[in-house]
C-alpha cells in the first residue's frame, strides 16, 4: 500500500503535497515524488529514494511550485525501490500520474504499448496506465474521457491521480479496489488515500465509492460511478484534528487504537484483494515466484505478535496442508532447529524492531530457509529491511503499549498471506472467494462489535476486586484466549492465565472457585459442543462464567455466576479476528475502573530493543 496526496488551489500547492505525504508515511514507503503543473504550464517532477524528508529537501532546494499537483510514497511491489520506479510517473511530459494498488494485466498492456511506440523507464505495472492515457490524449480525447477509457483495459485495484499539460485547471481522479478521499476546501480540492494527509488544509471530505471517477478544478467536484452516470456522494465531516498522534475525543490512546481498528483492517486490505482474489504479489515483486516453491512455514515472534502466529498456524495447516511451526523468538534463537527442506520464515513484529525477533532473523538467513518475510507495522524498521518480503499491517501509529488494532491487522495480513500460500498450493477457487468475501465484511463487523462498549463497561465491574482470572478458548481461538489474558495482565495488573478449554481436566479446574472469573469464548465452530461440556465443568464446581458468544450459539445463561453477551454473528475464517474486540474493551475498562496507568502500564515498553 502507498499513499496519495494531490490537490488544485489557487495557491502554490506543493507545501501541502510535501505535508500530506509526511502524514501518510505509516503506509510505508521506500521512496517519494511530486509533480506540479509550474506556471509556464510544464510538469515539474522530482523523486527521491527514501522517506519523505529526502523529497522535502530537494523540493525546497529546487523551489518547485504550482497550483495543481499530485504526490506519492511508494512502497514496492512491481520494481525494486529505486528513483525510476517511484512515482508520479510521466508519459511524453504530457501526463504525470499516480496509484496505489496492483495492475494484474499490466505485462499484456506493456507488450501492447511499447508495440505502438512507448518506451518504459521503470518496472513498475503504473507506467502502463500513464502510457495508456497518453494515447487516449494524442487522440483528442479531454482528460477525463481518457481517464475513463484507460479504465476499462484495467484489471486488478488502483487509486489513481492525474495530471496534464492539456488541463491545466483539472485534477482527475478514479477508486477501484483502493480507497481514496476527496476534501473540500474554498476555492481549492484535494485527493488522498487517507483523510489524515489532509487534515491541516480541510475536515470535509467525500469518500469515493468503487468505480468512481471524479473531475475536481478550484472552484467543481464532478463524480461519475462506474457506469459513467454523474453521483453526488455524501460529504462528511471529520472529527480528527491535524495532529493523529493526540487522543482526540478518547479518554486513553488504547481507546482510541481500539476504536481505530475497522479502519486500520480496511487499511490493511486495501489494494490486496480484487473481486474475489487475492494479490499475492502485495508481499512484494518477488513474491508469486517463491511462493510457488514454499513446502513449510516457520512462524517467529514475541509477545501479542506471538499469538498471532499461533492463529496463523490453524489456518496455514488448514487451508494450504503446509506444516507450520510457531515459536517465541528468545526460545527459537537459542535453539538448534531443524529447517524442513523449501520452508519460508515469518517473522511478525508491531516495532519491527525487536531484539529477540531481530536476532532470530539473522540466524535463519545463516541456517538456509527459502525466503523471508515479515509482518509489521513499520516500513522503515530493521525486520523490513532485512527480509526479503515484507507484509505491513497498515495499522497507523499505535501508542498504547498494550497492543490492539497492531495485534489485529497482524491477523487480518496473516489471512492475506495464507490466501497467497493457499494459492500456490492448490487452494480452490471458492475458498479464496469465501476467504475474500470474510475479509470484506471484517471491518463492518468489527464496527458493530465495538458498539458494545458500554455493556462491557458494566460487566468490568466484576473483576475490580479479582486477584486472578482463566480465559478459556478452542481451536483457533486458544490463541485469541491467551491475548485476552495477556492484556487484562498488562495493563490491570490482574494476574490472568489461558487454557486450552479441553485442558480443564488436566489441573487448571483445581483453581475454580467463585473467586476465580472464568471468561470464554464461543463462536458457532466445529468445537461449539466440545467447548459447551467444558463450561458445564466450571458451572459444576461453583465457577463464575463469562461467555462472550456468537449470536448463532445457544448457550444457557440461567443461574447465578453465569453472564453471556452475545456478539454479532462471525464467520469461521475472521472469528479470531472479531473474538479480539471485546477482550480488549474488557481489559481496558477493568484498567480504569482499578486506576492503572492503561496507557504506559509500569514496567513495560512499547519496542523492546534489548534481550
Amino acid at each position: 500500500m502507498c499513499g496519495i496526496v494531490g490537490g488544485i488551489a489557487q495557491r502554490d500547492i506543493t507545501p501541502i503535497l510535501i505535508e500530506g505525504l509526511r502524514r501518510l508515511e505509516y503506509r510505508g514507503y521506500d521512496s517519494a515524488g511530486v509533480a506540479v503543473l509550474d506556471a509556464q504550464g510544464q510538469i515539474q517532477r522530482i523523486r527521491r529514494l527514501g522517506k519523505v524528508q529526502c523529497l522535502g529537501d530537494a523540493v525546497e532546494a529546487e523551489d518547485l511550485s504550482g497550483r495543481l499537483g499530485i504526490a506519492h510514497t511508494r512502497w514496492a511491489t512491481h520494481g525494486a525501490p529505486s528513483e525510476e520506479n517511484a512515482h508520479p510517473h510521466l508519459s511524453g511530459n504530457r501526463v504525470a500520474l499516480v496509484h496505489n494498488g496492483i495492475i494484474e494485466n499490466h505485462e499484456e498492456l506493456r507488450r501492447r504499448l511499447m508495440e505502438s511506440g512507448h518506451c518504459f523507464s521503470s518496472q513498475t505495472d503504473t507506467e502502463v496506465i500513464v502510457h495508456a492515457v497518453h494515447d487516449r490524449l494524442v487522440a483528442g480525447e479531454v482528460l477525463l474521457d481518457a481517464v475513463r477509457n484507460t479504465l476499462g483495459q484495467l484489471e486488478g485495484a488502483y487509486a489513481l491521480g492525474v495530471i496534464s499539460v492539456d488541463s491545466p485547471d483539472r485534477l482527475v481522479a478514479a477508486r477501484h479496489g483502493s480507497p481514496l478521499i476527496i476534501g473540500i476546501g474554498f476555492g481549492e480540492h484535494f485527493i488522498a488515500s487517507d483523510i489524515s494527509a489532509l487534515l491541516p488544509v480541510t475536515q470535509r471530505f467525500i469518500i469515493l465509492e468503487e468505480g468512481d471517477v471524479a473531475e475536481l478544478t478550484t472552484e467543481s467536484i464532478r463524480i461519475f460511478d462506474a457506469e459513467g452516470r454523474p453521483v453526488e456522494r455524501e460529504i462528511r465531516e471529520s472529527r480528527l484534528s491535524a495532529d493523529t498522534v493526540e487522543r482526540g475525543e478518547y479518554r486513553h490512546f488504547m481507546l482510541k487504537e481500539i476504536h481505530e481498528q475497522p479502519r486500520a483492517i480496511a487499511d490493511t486490505l486495501e489494494g490486496r484483494i480484487s473481486g474475489s482474489h487475492i494479490l499475492a504479489s502485495a508481499l512484494g515483486h518477488a513474491a508469486e515466484g517463491l511462493l510457488n516453491e514454499i513446502k513449510a512455514v516457520q512462524i517467529v515472534a514475541c509477545g501479542t505478535s506471538y499469538h498471532a502466529g499461533l492463529v496463523a498456524r490453524y489456518w496455514i495447516e488448514r487451508f494450504t496442508g503446509l506444516p507450520c511451526n510457531v515459536e517465541v523468538a528468545s526460545e527459537y534463537r537459542y535453539r538448534v532447529p531443524v529447517v524442513l527442506p523449501d520452508s519460508l520464515f515469518v517473522t511478525i513484529s508491531q516495532s519491527g524492531e525487536t531484539a529477540d525477533t531481530l536476532a532470530a532473523l539473522r540466524k535463519a538467513k545463516v541456517i538456509g530457509y527459502k525466503a523471508t518475510l515479515a509482518i509489521c507495522n513499520v516500513p522503515e524498521s530493521s525486520l523490513v529491511r532485512e527480509s526479503q518480503l515484507c507484509l505491513l499491517t497498515h495499522a497507523g501509529p499505535e501508542i498504547g503499549v498494550a497492543s490492539t488494532k497492531a495485534f489485529t491487522t497482524q491477523l487480518t495480513a496473516l489471512l492475506l498471506l495464507v490466501g497467497s500460500l493457499g494459492k500456490a498450493a492448490g487452494l480452490k477457487e471458492i475458498t479464496e472467494q469465501t476467504l475474500v468475501e470474510q475479509l470484506r465484511e471484517l471491518p463492518a463487523l468489527c464496527h458493530k462489535i465495538l458498539e458494545l462498549d458500554s455493556s462491557i463497561r458494566e460487566l468490568a465491574e466484576e473483576f475490580v476486586d479479582k486477584q486472578h482470572a482463566l480465559f478459556l478458548g478452542r481451536g483457533s481461538n486458544f490463541p485469541i484466549a491467551l491475548e485476552g489474558s495477556l492484556k487484562l495482565k498488562e495493563i490491570s495488573y490482574i494476574h490472568a492465565e489461558a487454557y486450552p478449554a479441553g485442558e480443564l481436566k488436566h489441573g487448571p479446574l483445581a483453581l475454580i472457585d467463585e473467586e476465580m472469573p472464568v471468561i470464554a469464548v464461543a463462536p458457532n465452530n466445529t468445537l461449539l459442543d466440545k467447548l459447551k461440556s467444558n463450561l458445564e465443568e466450571v458451572r459444576a464446581r461453583g465457577g463464575r462464567l463469562y461467555v462472550f458468544a456468537d449470536e448463532s450459539v445457544s448457550v444457557s445463561a440461567s443461574g447465578e455466576g453465569y453472564r453471556v453477551l452475545v456478539l454479532p454473528h462471525c464467520p469461521p475464517l475472521t472469528a479470531p479476528i472479531a473474538f479480539t474486540l471485546p477482550l480488549q474493551l474488557l481489559a481496558y475498562h477493568v484498567a480504569v475502573l482499578k486506576g492503572t496507568d492503561v496507557d504506559q502500564p509500569r514496567n513495560l515498553a512499547k519496542s523492546v530493543t534489548v534481550e
